[in-house]
């Protein structure tokens, strides 16, 4: 047994003494100690996230060297190695569990320690030695976990925001937008508080479903400027103890020019540590595109009910059998996934925002949790548009002839007759077409109240759109 613990781990020391850490792990004894602190959910930091603090520390030990604060060699092989974990060829060492140290400290230092053991293997030194290059003094330098994640978490939000999300709504609200096109001579019934009333199209509803997706993207990119926000350079506190007074500017312009995303220094490092309303706002525009896409949704369930018994205006695309027990039964099964995201979204955004709130004195002490909500919204979002505009509205179909029938039997068709022989006449004829089931066309003319070219003209529902 004493033999496999010699190969299976390795003794490394910290502050606090020793720790056994697996032989062939690229982390390290802080990194060991917050996975045995933080047993919880199983889930590690997003990957979005470690790549930004990746980024920001390859980024920054190529500056230090400029700066001459770091040696070249190890500033180059800290740079390489932070490449090869942005190539994804160490995602599996990042173990630490998302519900952490609040300020993310353990997560800084998994990456530190990765980063420091692979540059060191790099400069063919063995793992867990710590040198030549330390995971504090050189990995970590000019920089604080105070500082490096929620700069990392604002540049994965940003390009997580635009790189998936973006597309994913843009798609989403072309397919509406060609359903408009495609519904725009279908006459239906439109409805109010779910009771009947004057007609629309087909195509004009889907045209404000479309609008409420491309408003909903112009509000994630309203968020963008204040997520471009670095605080990067602050160090503990937002004061820039023990950083180089060029660092941040340096680094930022670097973590700009890879990313290709305007990325700048803080206004003021002090609010841009202590609180995150840039989050807050960003989860914020994700939860407006969640009440959205729960209203769209909703609204092609009731348009599609039935297909007998119900409203059975629209057709969605069948994809399953929707019954254990009744043949023949078919769901909308994706408008009700597109309702349960929303839902998860909501939710998420009520923890962003405790979050935002809770940005005691110098420090935001929530950053990991809104880290990954953030993340999760927009994972969720992106594939829920994506399966929304591919599977369901693509294939979405008219039923013609039971939109024509609904709306000659509708009791709004009375409406334009108000202003003809006033709204109490009016409102006399719609209730005798109620209790004798005739529609409002056929009492008109059994009554005589108009002439029968006249009646046509008023009751024209296309003069009513």
């Amino acid at each position: 047994m004493g033999e496999n613990l010699v190969t299976e781990f390795r003794i490394e020391r910290d502050s606090m003494g020793e720790v056994r850490v697996p032989a062939k792990a690229y982390y390290g004894a802080q990194s060991q100690r917050a996975v045995a602190n933080f047993r919880v959910s199983g889930q590690p930091m997003p990957l979005p996230v470690v790549h930004a603090v990746t980024l920001v520390k390859g980024l920054g030990a190529e500056v230090n060297a400029g700066l001459g604060i770091l040696p070249p060699p190890l500033a180059e092989a800290v740079s390489r190695a932070a490449r090869e974990v942005l190539e994804g060829k160490f995602d599996d060492q990042f173990v630490v569990d998302v519900f952490q140290t609040g300020s993310g400290t353990s997560t800084n230092m998994n990456v530190n320690e990765v980063l420091a053991n692979r540059a060191n293997e790099l400069l063919g030194h063995p793992l867990g030695g710590n040198a030549p290059v330390h995971p504090n003094d050189h990995v970590n330098r000019c920089q604080s976990s105070n500082d490096v994640i929620p700069s990392a978490i604002r540049i994965a939000a940003r390009r997580e925001l635009s790189d998936r999300l973006l597309p994913a709504l843009a798609a989403l609200r072309d397919t509406l937008s060609a359903k408009a096109a495609e519904f725009s001579d279908v006459l239906k019934i439109g409805r109010t508080h779910l009771q009947d009333a004057v007609p629309v199209t087909l195509g004009q509803e889907f045209s404000g479903y479309a609008s409420q997706v491309d408003h909903g993207i112009r509000r994630v990119k309203a968020v963008f400027a204040d997520l471009e926000e670095l605080p990067l350079g602050g160090t503990a506190v937002g004061t820039g103890l023990n950083a180089h007074p060029e660092f941040a500017a340096r680094t930022i312009a670097e973590v700009a020019r890879t990313t290709g995303i305007p990325f700048r220094p803080a206004e003021n490092r002090f609010e841009a540590m202590g609180a995150q309303d840039p989050l807050v706002a960003a989860g914020g525009a994700m939860k407006g595109i969640a009440a959205s896409l729960m209203k769209i949704a909703h609204d092609l369930r009731l348009l599609s009910s039935g297909p007998r018994c119900g409203i059975g205006e629209i057709d969605l695309p069948s994809l399953q059998p929707g019954s254990s027990i009744m043949p023949g039964k078919v769901n909308p099964v994706i408008l009700e996934t597109t309702i349960q995201v929303a839902a998860q979204v909501i939710g998420n955004d009520a923890v962003v925002t405790l979050g935002g709130s809770l940005g005691v004195l110098e420090l935001n002490v929530m950053l990991p949790v809104m880290a990954r909500n953030l993340l999760e919204s927009v994972s969720l979002l992106s594939a829920a548009s994506s399966l929304l505009a591919s599977r369901c509205v693509a294939g979405i179909t008219p039923n013609r002839e039971r939109c024509e029938e609904l709306v000659e039997q509708s009791l709004a068709m009375v409406t334009p007759l108000a202003v003809r022989i006033g709204y109490n006449k009016a409102a006399e004829l719609a209730h005798e077409a109620y209790h004798t089931g005739k529609t409002i066309r056929k009492l008109l003319k059994e009554k005589g109240v108009l002439p029968a070219a006249e009646i046509d003209e008023v009751l024209d529902p296309r003069k009513m759109i």
